[in-house]
Order: structure tokens, then sequence, then C-alpha cells
């Protein structure tokens, strides 16, 4: 994974994961790596691992048994949630950065609707 600079490092493997979780390659329930397995997928330090893992459990997007490891949720609303969540912010980012180029609202309908149609 090539990581921006701009992101912290934490921040973007999250968002990987949840990419993850909402296209089905991790399943509801399913266990994650250890955060030492983590950091050796990612080349991080271990800390951030751990710190990845504290965040996404205090998102509710995992769950830790003692002992046993972290698990992807089983709530299929959070799930749910998480994808629509994803879809905003790429939505926003699409039309801040296009309103930034001077489109209008009427623009962008256009252009959606021509690119979807060509696909």
């Amino acid at each position: 994974m090539d990581f921006n600079n701009s992101i912290p490092i934490y921040m973007q493997i999250i968002n990987e994961l949840k990419k993850d979780i909402i296209t089905g390659k991790l399943s509801p329930g399913e266990k994650l790596p250890s955060t030492r397995e983590l950091a050796i997928k990612y080349s991080i330090n271990p800390n951030t691992s751990g710190r990845i893992y504290k965040e996404m459990e205090r998102e509710e997007i995992t769950f830790t048994k003692r002992g046993l490891g972290t698990f992807v949720t089983e709530s299929e609303s959070k799930i749910e949630q998480i994808r629509n969540d994803m879809a905003k912010d790429l939505i926003n980012d699409f039309v801040k950065g296009m309103t930034e180029l001077g489109y209008t609202n009427e623009m962008l309908i256009s252009i959606i609707k021509k690119e979807s149609e060509e696909k």
C-alpha cells in the first residue's frame, strides 16, 4: 500500500480495512490479523497497529475477545452505516473539487449522467 503523506497512516489503513469490510473481503465476525501480523503486512510499527484496532473498536467497527483477538463487527446495520459514510465522504470530496473548478450542480449532474451512460 502506498501511503499519502497528508493523511495519518493509521487513518489510511482504517479506511482500507473499512473498504474490505463493506466489499465483503472481510466477513462479519471474521478474525482480523494480530497487531504484529498487521504491522508486517503494512510495514508499520506494531504500536500503530494497536492504535488502528483501538480506533476501530471505539467506532464499533470491530470488537475484541480477550485472548482470542480482534473481530469484524457482526452488525449489518453498522456495516451499512460505514458504507454510507464512506460514500458520503467520496461525494463531498468530488463536489468540493468540482465546485473549485467552477462547475455548477447542474453541470455535475450532467457529467455524472454522461459518464454513467458510457460505462
